[in-house]
């Protein structure tokens, strides 16, 4: 029996059944899979190892290789209904471009990451003085991927400073599974060990337009 991640759940709770959904640092293709079985969706993916793409493809699923940080300037002005980002935000180079772009491409966008903030990081750092290993930082500091680690508190400054809106938000901890809850309270930064939120511009700029020819990474 298949184990599906509670973030997973999540997501596949909140995309819109026969949505275009673009999964960003797809892996081996577990969530776009999941989503096209249970939400027919028209999924697409983005995934930086050569191994991650070989698995999707092996899934029969529309994955490309390619790098969140410079590829997504490469697909044109609202190409999805969902762009999904699942545990990855943290990894990449400029989380704010990257951030930005997904709304561009996509008329929601949906963010999941590590929090920083969370009271067992804190208690790790206050006692031990050392980097923090959790269930959702599993990894020592010399070899995790993640160089943009950041706080609930930390995101919706950022979500703020693109005047992106919040239409929905859940928290992780152990392996229970999201509970809904309002971001902007202090204690929720304390007590989430992981967040998932659903994103949409908010009187943002105008959508530009696509460099002539530039198409998309699927050929569209």
């Amino acid at each position: 029996m298949t184990i599906i991640r509670e973030d997973f759940r999540e997501i596949l709770r909140l995309v819109r059944p026969g949505s275009r959904v673009l999964d960003v640092g797809c892996g081996e293709g577990a969530l776009l899979d999941l989503l096209a079985h249970e939400k027919q969706i028209d999924g697409r993916g983005l995934e930086l190892s050569a191994s991650g793409v070989a698995a999707c493809m092996a899934r029969g699923l529309s994955v490309v290789q390619g790098d969140a940080d410079q590829d997504l300037d490469h697909f044109p002005d609202r190409s999805f209904d969902y762009a999904v980002l699942s545990q990855t935000l943290q990894a990449t180079r400029n989380p704010r471009h990257v951030l930005d772009e997904l709304l561009r491409i996509a008329e929601r966008a949906i963010v999941s990451f590590p929090n920083f903030g969370h009271w067992r990081v804190r208690w790790s750092l206050l006692s031990r003085g050392r980097m923090p290993e959790t269930k959702a930082l599993p990894l020592p500091w010399w070899s995790t991927p993640n160089i943009h680690l950041c706080t609930l508190a930390d995101f919706m400054a950022l979500t703020e400073d693109l005047n992106l809106r919040v239409d929905a938000c859940a928290a992780f901890a152990g392996q229970g599974a999201a509970r809904p809850i309002d971001p902007t309270k202090a204690i929720e930064n304390w007590r989430a060990e992981s967040c998932l939120f659903m994103l949409s511009r908010n009187g943002g700029p105008a959508i530009r337009e696509p460099s002539p020819g530039s198409g998309d990474l699927f050929g569209g």
